[in-house]
């Protein structure tokens, strides 16, 4: 495995854990566990970050002038990126709106 294989499976890794915290934080807050949501969306970012680094470190290095190839792989990572940022803004939404019908 090259070094684009093991990055681009760091960030399927990370932003694909962060976006079953996201959707865990949904779950919760359906119980009406609203604070629990809370920390599962900040939890997410948390390992979502690390995901984005890695992303953000292939544009730094092709930005620096060292090609980086386009693979499948990488195309996947960075839908799975996208999707989870996604998810990120719908379960904050949706952790608002059960709040405000908790009350």
């Amino acid at each position: 495995m090259d070094g684009l294989e093991l990055v681009s499976f760091q960030i399927i890794s990370a932003v694909g854990t962060a976006r079953s915290m996201y959707i865990e934080a949904i779950q919760l807050a359906k119980e009406g566990k609203i604070e629990e949501a809370r920390e599962q969306i900040i939890e997410g970012e948390k390992v979502f970050t690390e995901g984005h680094h890695a992303h953000a470190g292939l544009i730094q290095q092709e930005a620096g002038g060292e090609k980086v190839e386009f693979q499948l792989l990488l195309m996947h990572a960075e839908d799975q990126l996208m999707s989870a940022e996604a998810f990120k803004i719908i379960a904050t939404e949706f952790i608002d709106v059960y709040e405000r019908l908790a009350k």
